[in-house]
């Protein structure tokens, strides 16, 4: 059995793959959601990530299509307090920035569509640098002390301004964030990694990177001259046409080879075994999807394995 991992200085134990709910309701319909969760928790999974503006890019989609998904399930499976179900604030075409109000009334719409009374952790989606973090913390704290939500986070936001954030949250004794959702994969380390990174150690936080498989590309599936029927097949195609991107292929090949692997359990386990990472996310639109990425929990590669990714990637 995989063993739980705690996320940075919080009560919350989490499963090492986070489950990206981007998918549901959108390219994968409700049917298939509802087999591809019962599938993760099966396997001992219990983290789910989703954002009120997923999927609000879709033709005739709203916004909270995500949500509403995850809700039924919970609803219909009895589990709510099995799952830490994690959401973000910012996007939503109705409740856009980070205004205290803001930060208010779409929390309000997420616990809505969740169906739940709390949300577990709350991020915001994407700074706003007008917007003084006084606020933004301020109103998350209100959140917290109501009990709508059990801890907070982030997600896009500058090393400046974390820092501010979190300085914020001591000097004030309120709600304080406990992780950073960044970018952050084996072709896309430069975000992270530098101040960020040295930021989050210092400060006790854990790392949940998002485009954990850069869109598919790590999963090996998407070659120079190939085609794939994705929704997202452009971002990750453009991987495969630089440099840095054969140069993973080529190591992931070898090392997935080494240990009968897919490339994606590789490539997840890379990261996990970065400093400060607690559990990437990934998403799966089929249940064929699903296994190579719960096997992160299980495979470990060796110091060699590990450098010989780190080079490939620089």
């Amino acid at each position: 059995m995989t063993s739980l991992r705690t996320l940075g200085s919080s009560d919350l134990e989490v499963f090492p793959l986070c489950l990206g709910g981007n998918v549901f309701g959108w390219t994968a319909d409700e049917r298939t959601s509802f087999a591809v969760l019962d599938a993760y928790t099966a396997a001992g999974g219990n983290f789910l990530d989703t954002a009120d503006v997923y999927s609000a890019w879709a033709e005739g989609h709203r916004g909270g299509e995500s949500e509403t998904v995850i809700g039924k399930w919970v609803e219909a499976r009895g589990n709510r307090s099995d799952v830490v179900i994690a959401t973000k604030v910012s996007q939503h075409p109705q409740y856009q920035g980070l205004s205290a109000a803001n930060i208010r009334a779409a929390a309000d719409a997420s616990l809505a569509r969740l169906g739940t009374d709390y949300i577990d952790l709350y991020y915001t989606h994407f700074d706003q640098p007008e917007v003084p973090v006084e606020e933004i913390i301020g109103a998350l704290d209100e959140l917290v002390k109501a009990g709508k939500v059990r801890q907070i986070a982030a997600s896009n936001i500058s090393a400046e301004r974390l820092q501010e954030s979190l300085d914020f949250s001591a000097r004030e004794n309120l709600a304080r964030y406990v992780a950073l959702q960044p970018h952050y994969n084996l072709v896309s380390r430069d975000t992270y990694e530098g101040p960020l990174q040295d930021l989050v150690a210092r400060e006790g936080l854990s790392t949940v990177p998002y485009f954990a498989l850069a869109a598919g590309f790590l999963t090996g599936k998407y070659r120079p001259g190939t085609t794939v029927d994705s929704a997202r097949a452009g971002g990750a195609a453009k991987h495969a046409e630089t440099e840095r991107g054969r140069r993973v292929l080529a190591a992931l090949d070898e090392i997935a080879a080494a240990h009968d692997a897919p490339h994606a359990t590789v490539a997840l386990a890379w990261l996990a075994a970065q400093p400060t990472v607690t559990a990437p996310i990934a998403s799966a639109r089929t249940l064929e999807q699903l296994p190579p990425l719960l096997a992160v929990g299980e495979l470990r590669l060796t110091d060699d394995e590990l450098k010989r990714l780190t080079d490939a990637s620089v």
